[in-house]
């Protein structure tokens, strides 16, 4: 390493600043200041070139962690750009919004805080963007052969990218009107600016991918159509089937998916003409009491909306325990540690309500005006209600982030005939296979709901294998992403 005592020198942890809450809650933008240059030099000196890196096994895309801390050390950033890219397609997406299981298993942060790992990959990718260093990759012949890609999140963009590189033709289908999947529309503008997705689709559509928008596969185009007219297909559509809670008062007004609540608002910060005589989408937290059942991202990121649209108050209920301030020791290193975690949008305000299950949705003349709920601990496995615990509260907006079931299986997945695991996955063989000859899957489609890390990594291995199926033998790099991983 530039500096093999560089984490004996600086011991502290530096991340950038989050701009102060009462000015980010004036607009969308992301809520970091920007991290001086000098100060990511010596958070970059703090890896401390350990014997085995564990950071890599943290990482599914296997990044060389180490090897692009000691360059930004020596200030060799076009060295650190190749190395990122060597192993993700898309570092300004990861350094954003993973939750940075590489961190978690960093060596130093077994009796210190670990290196800044996730905040050094996206201001290389970011410099690498502002000097124009990120430009068009073209393969260096064509193989005459054709892949749809049948979804536009994480995984499909990486599948596409290093298919098209590889020299096939390759056409990503995606069923809304505009590309990115989650990035696009379940990630909030706060979160990610819009902008860095649209930046690196000018350059995949430079290098020669095509991007169908509009396209509902499966109905626009069936099944046999895309068969008959590609090699090969690649399904990475996500998992969408969206976790419902079936209590007593679910069909009043007032209640909806998160995934129903989050899109409306990116599109207003897209330019879409949805909005009222207050500039809000038709389902905003405006002047109301908003209760979000789900205590994970995507709570969070409802959390932060409302915040912006002006909600009168918030709560966020979780029917977990409250996690423990430092690692539970039930997630040792270097394990993703179970512990309290303050997003940005926690910071912002709201109430958040661990231990609580609700059981019942009330309401007036059609539309919910509150529920009720009791607290929960658990038993021998399983959650018990602890008596007396019961309690009302008021909500004129209730969203549901309670995580996703699996695969949509109606259209094209019926159509074709694959198999699905008993947790309604599309089912695979260790080379990203379906039981349909020349049908892949990658990302939620296939894992469930995941991290985008795992998604690129899966859209790059299943890229590999699909390049190998038509080609006899592939030059693509495979990460070693099990297919049948857990989450973490």
């Amino acid at each position: 390493m530039g500096d093999p005592s560089g984490f004996l020198k600086h011991g502290s942890r530096e991340l950038p600043v989050r701009r102060p809450v009462p000015l980010r809650l004036l607009d969308w933008k992301e809520v970091y200041e920007d991290f001086p240059q000098d100060t990511l030099r010596t958070q970059a000196s703090r890896c401390m070139d350990c014997g085995i890196p564990f950071c890599h096994q943290g990482c599914p895309l296997g990044n060389l962690i180490p090897e692009w801390n000691d360059l930004i050390y020596k200030d060799r950033w076009r060295d650190a750009i190749d190395r990122l890219h060597a192993t993700n397609n898309f570092p300004e997406f990861t350094g954003r919004l993973c939750p940075a299981p590489c961190e978690a298993s960093c060596v130093l942060g077994i009796n210190q805080d670990p290196v800044t790992i996730k905040q050094v990959e996206v201001e290389i990718i970011d410099h690498a963007f502002d000097e124009g260093w990120v430009t068009p990759v073209h393969a260096t012949h064509p193989t005459g052969k054709k892949v749809a890609v049948v979804g536009s999140g994480p995984a499909g963009l990486a599948a596409a990218q290093q298919l098209t590189r590889a020299g096939h033709s390759v056409t990503v289908f995606e069923r809304a009107d505009r590309i990115g999947g989650l990035l696009r529309y379940g990630i909030p503008e706060f979160k990610m600016e819009k902008r860095h997705i649209d930046r690196r689709l000018a350059q995949m559509e430079a290098e020669g991918t095509t991007f169908r928008t509009g396209v509902d596969v499966g109905v626009d185009i069936t099944a046999a159509e895309l068969r008959e007219q590609f090699d090969a297909v690649l399904l990475s559509g996500g998992a969408t089937v969206a976790r419902d809670l079936p209590i007593p008062g679910r069909e009043l007004d007032g209640i909806h998916q998160a995934m129903e609540f989050l899109p409306l608002a990116n599109r207003v910060q897209l330019g879409d003409d949805i909005v009222d005589a207050d500039g809000l989408p038709p389902i905003n937290a405006k002047g109301k009491k908003v209760v979000i059942i789900g205590g994970g991202d995507t709570g969070a990121d409802c959390l932060g909306t409302s915040h912006r649209q002006g909600a009168e108050i918030v709560h966020q209920f979780e029917i977990m325990p409250r996690p423990p301030e430092t690692r539970a020791e039930q997630t040792p290193w270097p394990t993703y540690p179970l512990m309290y975690r303050v997003s940005s949008a926690h910071e912002e305000g709201g109430e958040r309500v661990f231990s609580v299950n609700t059981e019942e949705f009330v309401g007036a003349d059609g539309k919910v005006t509150g529920l009720k709920a009791h607290e929960v601990e658990m038993v021998n496995g399983r959650f018990e209600k602890v008596e007396g615990s019961d309690f009302e509260l008021e909500a004129d907006l209730v969203l549901l982030a309670m995580g996703f079931t699996g695969a949509q299986k109606e259209g094209l997945l019926s159509e074709l005939g694959v198999d699905f695991t008993d947790r309604g996955n599309v089912a695979r063989t260790e080379d990203w296979a379906t039981n349909v000859d020349g049908v892949y899957v990658a990302g939620d489609m296939g894992r469930g709901q995941s991290l985008i890390v795992w998604a690129i990594a899966e859209g790059r291995a299943a890229a590999s294998a699909i390049d190998e199926y038509l080609e006899g033998a592939s030059a693509l790099p495979r990460p070693v992403v099990p297919t049948s991983a857990p989450q973490r």
